[in-house]
């Protein structure tokens, strides 16, 4: 399967995880939390959906080695900030009211960006949904890791739909073989995931995503393009 063909593939295996992971969550977290960040969720909704609508139209054009380069380095920096936060909690953070209509712009702007980012490279964004919610609109990460999951449905299914306008999905064939065996197993894998974000400190998490973020930053870093 060629890299352009594995972002569509990727997205329907994101939409089962997303969903499964929802669930999930919603018996092990309580979700009043959302609430306090309602308008900025909004807004990361619709800015997702216009950005995953908008960006597979610039796939087949887009230099992907490029991409990748520029998504490693935000990942990174984000990773960066993150650990640096945990140790240093008196960086200032949550500069953008999650309640107010200023929080509803800023989360549609960053929203079109992570949406368009994720759509692209086939995957839900909550490498960079989670730290957004928690740098720009001071959700702890419990909250961050809840409200991204609602948010990436939006994006992944804005994205598929999008892709399958450009006759770009899957067969069904290679959904029954790949789609559902993988994302059933991602779903499995939610469960612990979703204990620990009900139970870990705060600063924890904010380590064990810093190092996640690396993780996929130096995966991504060396990957190397199919040669056709």
């Amino acid at each position: 399967m060629s890299a352009r063909a594995a972002v569509p593939m990727n997205l329907v295996v994101s939409l089962i995880t997303l969903l499964g992971a929802f669930a999930v969550r919603a018996t092990t977290l309580s979700t009043e939390s959302l609430h306090d960040f309602a308008m900025a969720i909004h807004g990361l909704m619709l800015g997702s959906l216009v950005g995953a609508l908008l960006a597979p139209g610039v796939l087949r054009r887009f230099s992907e080695r490029g991409f990748e380069r520029v998504l490693a380095l935000l990942l990174l920096f984000v990773a960066a900030v993150l650990i640096a936060e945990a140790y240093f909690p008196a960086i200032p953070i949550g500069f953008a009211d999650p309640e107010s209509w200023a929080g509803l712009g800023v989360g549609i702007a960053l929203g079109a960006v992570i949406g368009a980012i994720a759509a692209l490279m086939g995957v839900a964004g909550g490498e960079f949904l989670i730290p957004t919610l928690i740098l720009v609109f001071g959700a702890n990460a419990a909250t961050a890791g809840t409200a991204s999951l609602a948010i990436s449905v939006v994006a992944v299914t804005a994205g598929l739909l999008r892709y399958r306008a450009m006759k770009m999905l899957p067969s069904r064939g290679e959904l029954r073989r790949i789609a559902l065996p993988m994302g059933f197993a991602s779903v499995a894998g939610t469960i612990p995931g979703a204990v620990l974000a009900a139970q870990a400190p705060d600063t924890t998490l904010k380590l064990i995503l810093g190092a996640i973020l690396i993780a996929a930053a130096t995966k991504t870093l060396l990957h190397q393009p199919a040669r056709s």
